[in-house]
Order: structure tokens, then C-alpha cells, then sequence
């Protein structure tokens, strides 16, 4: 199908599907022996950065003058103190030392974004944890439709990033829109969004943004769950 030039990956004022078809990979400031799938960047107009950083064993992620989220999608990668395989994560203030290295071939989620200061709040430090450690809750008490936060939800952080899980059938309650904007790789299974007035069949791998006040609904098809990675500004 490439040959005659089409693909699912899609562009609006509002938004972008991004499929695996159309990434093109490309050397990235601070990666050594690897390469960035950019998904995002102020470029487009978005206030924040997300790229796929795919490391070759002993590759290297150096330290970033801005606060940086990090997810594990596949390999094992060691980060100060904290080994990290699939389901692993980290956050890194603005400006920490600290680089993430591949044990193994490895592959990553990555998020930058300046840092947003509040008045007599410390800004947050160092930490990683696991996704399975994380309690999972309904969203709106609805079973079938399960969040996990991965970044804390304190005033000190000016962003989140959940994973949200759908059982197949399920759908979000409504169709949303809001000041927040997002960027989002879809994990595991499919199923279709609402993007502006576009709708769109979305899999395993897909990346999605969607600009402040895009109207936004997904609902899960198929045999199994879907989930996804989400990022949204929060907190300001």
C-alpha cells in the first residue's frame, strides 16, 4: 500500500495520528549509539517534546536541561541506581545528571518539557517505579476503563502521565474538550478515535497529539484490551 501512497496517519489544525508506516528515525542531540522517532515538538506549536528513543545496547540518553519523563517499552536500561525493563519509568528534574544507558537494545518513551515553577512550591525530584506497582482505578467508577498515574498528582508537577486500559467494548463517557493538550502512544490492542471531526482506526504503536480543546473520544474494539500511554500539562 506504501507504493500507492496511502496510509492511516493523518494531519488537522487540531491534531495528528502518527502510524509506525510514517515514522522516520533520525539522530537526536544526547543520543549516542542510537536513534529518535520525534512524535512531537514545538515545532508543530506543542509545549512539550515526545519522541521513541531506540537505544542499541550500550547507547546512551544524556542528561537534559529540561525536566524529562522516561517509560520503558522494551529492554533494560539502568538509570543512576534504578534498573528499568518494559512497564519501568522514570522522572528527571530540569538539569539532573543523571543519563539512562541500555543494558540490552532498549526502547523508550520519552517526554521533555521546560518546567513551569509555582510560588512556594519545590519543584519535584528524582524518582522511578514500575506500572504494575501502580494501583489501577476505574475512571468515572466504570470497571472496564482502568487508570494508571504514573507521575504524581501533586501541585509540584506541572504535567501527568497515566496509562488507561480499556477492556474491549469500552469507551471513554464523553466526548472531551479541554485546555489541556496531549501526546499518546497507544500500547497494546486498537480501536477507534475522535479526533476534531475526524475519526480515525488506531492499533499497537500508533502515536496520537491532540492540540487544546480538540474534541476527543476513543472507544476499544477487538478481542482485547486496549491501552494507552498519555500525556497532558496539568497542575497550571
Amino acid at each position: 500500500m506504501q507504493q500507492l501512497g496511502q496510509t492511516r496517519s493523518g494531519h488537522g489544525a487540531d491534531h495528528i495520528l502518527q502510524t509506525p508506516d510514517t515514522f522516520v528515525r533520525s539522530p537526536f542531540p544526547g543520543i549516542v549509539n542510537g536513534m529518535a522517532i520525534v512524535h512531537m515538538s514545538p515545532a508543530r506549536g506543542a509545549r512539550f517534546t515526545q519522541y521513541t528513543a531506540e537505544l542499541q545496547s550500550g547507547g546512551v540518553l544524556k542528561p537534559a536541561a529540561v525536566q524529562r519523563f522516561a517509560y520503558v517499552l522494551e529492554g533494560d536500561v539502568l538509570a543512576g541506581a534504578a534498573l528499568l525493563q518494559a512497564g519501568g519509568y522514570l522522572y528527571l528534574p530540569a538539569g539532573c545528571d543523571i543519563e539512562i544507558s541500555a543494558e540490552s537494545p532498549a526502547r523508550l518513551v520519552v517526554i521533555e518539557k521546560p518546567y513551569e515553577p509555582l510560588a512556594e512550591v519545590a519543584p519535584p525530584a528524582y524518582f522511578a517505579g514500575n506500572e504494575r506497582l501502580v494501583k489501577s482505578e476505574p475512571l468515572n467508577d466504570n470497571p472496564s476503563l482502568q487508570v494508571r498515574c504514573l507521575v504524581p498528582g501533586e501541585p509540584a508537577f506541572d504535567f501527568a502521565v497515566n496509562t488507561m486500559t480499556f477492556q474491549p467494548g469500552a469507551s471513554l463517557h464523553m466526548v472531551e474538550m479541554h485546555v489541556m493538550e496531549h501526546g499518546l502512544l497507544i500500547l497494546e490492542g486498537g480501536g477507534i478515535y475522535r479526533l476534531g471531526e475526524k475519526w480515525y482506526p488506531v492499533t499497537e504503536g500508533d502515536f496520537i497529539w491532540m492540540a487544546p480543546f480538540c474534541p476527543q473520544w476513543f472507544g476499544a474494539l477487538g478481542e482485547k484490551p486496549a491501552k494507552y500511554l498519555i500525556y497532558k500539562d496539568w497542575n497550571r
